[in-house]
């Protein structure tokens, strides 16, 4: 499915004020996970209340046990700090990865902002070496900006 078509499915599932916002977040994750054939993992971490640290929200994927993550540590917890989309080609290539599965090759992370303020991200694995390009980039903040709507 192209992207054009997947932000059309995902305006749709989240547009679904009858489901709770936790609900469409995964069916979200889930959409993504089995519609782009390089996305193994799929899923939202917000900001832990006043705390210093993401918190898992909705997934689609294997379970994992980084359900905290402090900011600073590993991809996730960097684009906590600096704001900013993180691809990462090859995670063994990076000293700061925090490992999820030994089947992870590559990783994009984007945050999520509401009202000019960095409450989350989309946190996306793969089990392809370098998959993502800047349409992934550029879908993932769609995505992103959508969600911050039903939030």
């Amino acid at each position: 499915m192209s992207f054009e078509k997947l932000k059309q499915e995902v305006t749709a599932i989240l547009a679904n004020d009858k489901a709770q916002v936790d609900e469409r977040l995964s069916k979200v994750c889930e959409l993504l996970k089995a519609e782009v054939d390089y996305f193994t993992w799929v899923g939202f971490y917000f900001k832990n209340g006043d705390k210093n640290e993401l918190k898992l929200g909705p997934f689609a994927g294997e379970p994992t046990d980084h359900t905290i993550i402090p900011f600073g540590k590993g991809i996730c917890g960097q684009v906590a700090v600096s704001n900013q989309n993180f691809v990462v080609p090859d995670v063994s290539a990076q000293d700061n990865y925090i490992a999820c599965s030994i089947h992870v090759k590559a990783e994009i992370v984007v945050p999520l902002f509401k009202n000019g303020e960095n409450i989350g991200q989309i946190d996306i694995d793969s089990n392809v070496p370098d998959p993502f390009t800047e349409e992934d980039e550029r879908f993932l903040e769609f995505v992103n900006e959508k969600v911050a709507e039903i939030l």
